[in-house]
């Protein structure tokens, strides 16, 4: 990465974090410089889902998988522990981050991340965290592979059924899908911002292994 890298991202005197802004296919919304203490929390904006819902729909709860499904499901998202990413692993980085390492530090950012008008906060945050859940069956298939990426999409979409059929029929494993979805297609506001956070998620990781 060297000087290249501290480019893209870096820390001001000022201990303002720096995002890299959004590509221009993010609707042209960029992230701005922020201080913590300012800014402490993103707007949640209601998704279009929500809006639609009628009075009985909210008043209603949104039922939760069981017990035994929700531990099936857990155990096989151990998988995304354990599992180091495969870019690293070919670049004989030692001590890897995992896939949920990735995973989590996205949703940290999702966080933290400044105010943008018209952007669902919440969704961001639970996009970051299911982006790649679908790695804790396939696990993480990079470019260098030569795996089409017709056929990534085809595994990873399977692997990702299991894992919601492990939930049953679950409003819970029903949203999972969709923002998963959403993701895979890069076809929301969300799903593009969330892109970016995997960029930037990357390139904090580089410089973290170069120093």
């Amino acid at each position: 990465m060297g000087s290249r890298s501290r480019n893209l991202l870096c820390k001001s005197s000022s201990s303002t974090l720096l995002f890299l802004s959004p590509s221009s296919t993010s609707a042209q919304l960029r992230f701005n410089s922020f201080t913590p203490s300012k800014r402490r929390s993103m707007a949640t904006q209601p998704s279009s889902s929500a809006s639609s819902l009628t009075a009985n729909d909210t008043a209603s709860p949104s039922p939760s998988p069981s017990p035994s499904s929700a531990i099936d499901f857990l155990s096989l998202c151990h998988r995304l522990k354990t599992t180091k990413r495969a870019g690293w692993v070919k670049r004989d980085i030692k001590g890897p981050e995992s896939i949920s390492d990735h995973m989590y530090r996205m949703g940290l950012m999702a966080l933290i991340a400044p105010d943008i008008p018209g952007i669902d906060r919440d969704k961001c945050i639970k996009m970051a965290i299911v982006h790649d859940i679908a790695e804790a069956i396939v696990g993480d298939i990079t470019p260098s592979d030569g795996v089409p990426k017709a056929e990534k999409s085809r595994k990873e979409r399977e692997a990702l059924e299991h894992m919601c059929k492990l939930l049953g029929a679950e409003s819970r494993a029903k949203e999972m899908s969709e923002l998963w979805n959403e993701y895979e297609e890069n076809s929301t506001p969300e799903a593009k911002i969330v892109k970016d956070f995997d960029k930037v998620e990357m390139i904090l990781q580089a410089l973290e292994y170069e120093k």
